[in-house]
C-alpha cells in the first residue's frame, strides 16, 4: 500500500475527481434546463428546423400536478402557430416585420407562450386572480386612490375607456389588472397594472404602451370573472407589443 501511495498525490487525485464530478453536474443541469423552450427553431428559406445544441435535449419526463393531472417536459407537441411576420432582410436571423395587427401577431415584444388555458389557482384550488366583485374580504386600502370610475388615457391623450373593476392576486396580495370598459363598444378588457400610472388628482389612469383607440382590440376573456394563464399571456403580450408597434415611429431606429 505504501508503494502505491508513494507514486500518487492523493490530494491531486481528489481534485481531479471533483473536477470530473463538477463538469458532469454542469452538463446535467444544462441538459435539464432544456426541458422548457427547446428545441429552438431556425427559420430558413427551406423551412424550419430544430436546434438542440450541446448537450442534447433530455427524454420527456412526466410530472404529476396537485390536481392529479400530468404534464410532460419537454412537451411532445410542437408550437405549430403560423408566424405572422416576414424577415426584414434576407440575412439569417433578420428581425421579423408583422404582417397584420402588430399588437396581435405575437411578434417580438408581443410574443407569448402557450400556457395552460385555465386559471392559476390557490392551494385550495380556487382561482388565484379575481375581480374585487368576486373576491370577498378584499378591497382598496382607504389611504390609496380607488381607480374604479377613472378614465383610462392612451399615449396619444385619447380616452380609451373607464376602469370598471380591479383584479387582485389573492396570494400576494396585490393588484394585477384593471378591468376597463372600452369607450363606444361596451367591451371589457384587462389592463396589467404595471402598464398604467395613476393620476388620482385628474381622476385618470395613464397608459403609455398603446393608444386610446387600441383598447378596442385588446384581448377579451372567455369568462368575465376568470382569467386563464393563456389569456394572461395574450393580454400582457398585447401591451408589451405596443411598446414597439403602437405607432410607426416606435419601430424606427432612434438614430
Amino acid at each position: 500500500m505504501g508503494a502505491i501511495t508513494g507514486y500518487f498525490d492523493v490530494a491531486q487525485v481528489v481534485l481531479y475527481v471533483f473536477w470530473i464530478f463538477f463538469a458532469g453536474l454542469l452538463i446535467y443541469l444544462h441538459r435539464e434546463d432544456k426541458r422548457e423552450g427547446y428545441p429552438l427553431e431556425s427559420a430558413t428559406a427551406s423551412g424550419r428546423y430544430p436546434i438542440q445544441g450541446f448537450p442534447a435535449i433530455p427524454k420527456p419526463k412526466t410530472y404529476k400536478l396537485a390536481d392529479g393531472s400530468t404534464v410532460m417536459a419537454p412537451r411532445p407537441e410542437r408550437d405549430t402557430r403560423v408566424i405572422a411576420g416576414k424577415p426584414s432582410s434576407g440575412a439569417v436571423g433578420a428581425p421579423l416585420i408583422p404582417t397584420g395587427n402588430a399588437l396581435l401577431d405575437a411578434i417580438g415584444p408581443g410574443a407569448y407562450a402557450l400556457r395552460a388555458d385555465h386559471p392559476d389557482v390557490m392551494l385550495d384550488g380556487s382561482p388565484l386572480i379575481l375581480p374585487l366583485r368576486a373576491a370577498p374580504g378584499f378591497g382598496i386600502a382607504g389611504e390609496d386612490p380607488d381607480p374604479r370610475g377613472m378614465d383610462v388615457v392612451g399615449a396619444d391623450g385619447v380616452i380609451g375607456g373607464t376602469v370598471r373593476d380591479v383584479w387582485v392576486d389573492r396570494a400576494e396580495p396585490q393588484i394585477r389588472y384593471l378591468e376597463v370598459t372600452v369607450v363606444g363598444t361596451g367591451r371589457n378588457v384587462l389592463l396589467p397594472v404595471y402598464y398604467s400610472k395613476f393620476a388620482p388628482l385628474q381622476r385618470r389612469v395613464n397608459v403609455q404602451s398603446i393608444l386610446g383607440s387600441q383598447f378596442a382590440t385588446a384581448p377579451t376573456l372567455a369568462n368575465p370573472d376568470r382569467v386563464t394563464m393563456l389569456e394572461e399571456e395574450k393580454i400582457t403580450a398585447y401591451y408589451a407589443g405596443g411598446k414597439l408597434y403602437a405607432t410607426a415611429a416606435r419601430s424606427e431606429p432612434l438614430i
